[in-house]
C-alpha cells in the first residue's frame, strides 16, 4: 500500500473534502484527488461517495480512516520528536480543556507532568466553549466531538458513550410512562431513545431537577430522586459497586475526546511531551481509563 496515498486519503477524510484538505496542506486539489483515486484502485473499493457538492466516507472508507488516522499522527509526532534532536521541554504551555474531563483527570495529570518536566510552566484553563486556539494563544486544546477545523490536526484520546442510569431504588415507569429525570439546565430532549436488553425503546421524561454540571447530576441521581443520561466514564464505578444501575445505552453519536493542535507548524517539545503523557494515561482510549481517575486507581500509574 502506498503510504503517501494513505496519508492523503486521511487528510481529505479529516477535513471533509478535497478543497479544504488542499487549502490546509497548501497542495493542489487535483493531486489529492488523483492520490485517493489511485488508493481506491489499489484496494478495489470506493472510499468516498462523491456528490455534486458533498463528499462522504463509505463504510470501507470510515473503517480505514478509524484504523489509520491515529497511527499516521503518531508517526508524524515521532518524526517531529527525532527532528527536534531530543530537546528538553521548557517554556510556557497553555491548554484549554472541557470542564468534566478537567475535573476528572487533569488535576492528577497536570501534577504528574509538572514533576516530570519542571522547566515547563503549565497553564490549563477549563471551558466548554470552542476556543480559537490560534487567536487566543493556546498550544493544545482538548475537545469533545469537535467540529472540523482545517487549521488543526489531532488525535482521539478517549471514546465514551452515554448511558441512562438510576438508583436501584427507583422503579422504571410503565411503557409510555414518563421517567422522573435529572437533566442539564441548558436543555434536554422530551424523551430518551435507548437500546436495552429488551430492544430499542423510547422513554419520555419528566424533569424534576435541572442542574448545571454532570457531576451534580450524578450526585443527585445517587439519592434516587430520578434517572439521568450520563457518560459511562462518570458512572462506571457506581455501576460496579451497585450504587447505580444501567437502564440502557443512549442511541446516537458516540463521545470522542480529542487533543488538537495547529497543523502548520512543528510541534514543540513541550506539546509532544504532554501528548505522550495523555497517550500513557489512556493507552486504549476506553472510558474505564478515565473512570480510574475518579476512584484514585490511576494515582500510581
Amino acid at each position: 500500500m502506498d503510504l503517501l496515498a494513505l496519508a492523503d486519503f486521511t487528510l481529505v477524510a479529516r477535513h471533509g473534502g478535497f478543497g479544504r484538505a488542499a487549502r490546509a496542506a497548501e497542495r493542489p486539489k487535483a493531486t489529492l484527488s488523483r492520490r485517493v483515486a489511485d488508493l481506491e484502485a489499489s484496494l478495489g473499493v470506493r472510499l468516498f461517495e462523491r456528490g455534486s457538492h458533498t463528499l462522504k466516507l463509505t463504510q470501507e472508507g470510515r473503517a480505514l480512516f478509524e484504523r489509520t488516522e491515529t497511527l499516521l499522527t503518531e508517526i508524524g509526532e515521532a518524526a517531529t520528536s527525532i527532528a527536534s534532536g531530543g530537546e528538553v521541554p521548557r517554556g510556557r504551555l497553555r491548554i484549554s480543556a472541557p470542564l468534566l474531563f478537567s475535573q476528572m483527570a487533569l488535576g492528577t495529570l497536570s501534577a504528574r507532568f509538572a514533576l516530570r518536566y519542571p522547566e515547563v510552566r503549565l497553564e490549563i484553563t477549563t471551558e466548554d466553549r470552542a476556543v480559537d486556539m490560534v487567536e487566543e494563544g493556546y498550544d493544545l486544546v482538548i475537545r469533545v466531538n469537535p467540529d472540523p477545523d482545517e487549521r488543526l490536526i489531532g488525535r482521539v484520546l478517549l471514546r465514551d458513550r452515554l448511558v441512562a442510569v438510576a438508583s436501584p431504588a427507583l422503579e422504571k415507569p410503565e411503557p409510555e410512562g414518563a421517567v422522573r429525570a435529572v437533566v442539564r439546565a441548558s436543555g434536554s430532549p422530551a424523551a430518551w431513545a435507548l437500546t436495552t436488553v429488551e430492544g430499542d425503546v423510547r422513554m419520555p421524561i419528566e424533569p424534576v431537577l435541572r442542574l448545571a454540571s454532570l457531576i451534580m447530576i450524578r450526585d443527585a441521581v445517587r439519592t434516587g430522586i430520578g434517572a439521568a443520561v450520563l457518560p459511562l466514564s462518570l458512572v462506571a464505578g457506581d455501576l460496579r459497586s451497585g450504587a447505580l444501575v444501567q437502564w440502557g445505552d443512549v442511541k446516537g453519536k458516540p463521545i470522542e475526546i480529542w487533543a488538537l493542535y495547529p497543523s502548520r507548524r512543528l510541534l514543540s517539545a513541550r506539546v509532544s511531551a504532554f501528548l505522550a503523557l495523555l497517550k500513557e494515561a489512556f493507552p486504549l482510549g476506553q472510558p474505564e481509563e478515565l473512570t480510574a481517575y475518579l476512584t484514585g486507581e490511576s494515582a500510581t500509574a
